[in-house]
């Protein structure tokens, strides 16, 4: 697989959202663009902490003209555990197999505790409305993140 570039094409997916629905990367993103952001697993402490920030930034995030769209190897079930509980206010997408996050580059190799094992890396990518990917952030810190992303929109925009 090609390394993803800020300025390239993001890889299209078909995927299925929380409801079962089929969602085209087309059809996710917003007037302005897409925050795509992929997270290991649904209701642990930091995907939790992610998602909260995201879905309390919702609206400052809607009013730039971006979408969100969470995307993890957890089921729909899962995913509607997850909305339900914590009252998400956006899309989640569930990869089963993994397809979405190999395009992504996101399975990758992981360390915890001296142990080695293959997983997601907590990664987002903004997208814009022509499906170039505008800005790439690795290995995310969940503090501070959606206003990182907040920043960057508004920098964008004065571009």
């Amino acid at each position: 697989m090609n390394e993803l570039k800020e300025g390239g094409k993001a890889p299209a997916f078909t995927g299925t959202d929380e409801s079962g629905q089929k969602k085209d990367l087309k059809n996710l993103i917003g007037e302005k663009g897409l925050v795509l952001y992929f997270y290991p697993r649904d209701l642990t402490p930091g995907c939790t902490t992610e998602a909260c920030d995201f879905r309390d930034n919702f609206s400052r995030i809607k009013k730039q003209g971006f979408q969100i769209v969470g995307v993890s190897k957890d089921s729909i079930k899962s995913h509607q555990k997850f909305i339900e509980k914590q009252e998400l206010n956006f899309t989640l997408i569930s990869d089963e197999d993994g397809s979405i996050c190999e395009k992504y580059g996101v399975w990758q190799l992981k360390k915890f505790m001296g142990r080695e094992s293959m997983g997601i890396v907590r990664t987002t990518f903004l997208i814009g409305p022509d499906l170039k990917i505008l800005k790439i952030y690795p290995k995310v810190s969940v503090k501070g993140h959606v206003d990182q992303i907040l920043a960057d929109i508004k920098a964008l925009e004065k571009k």
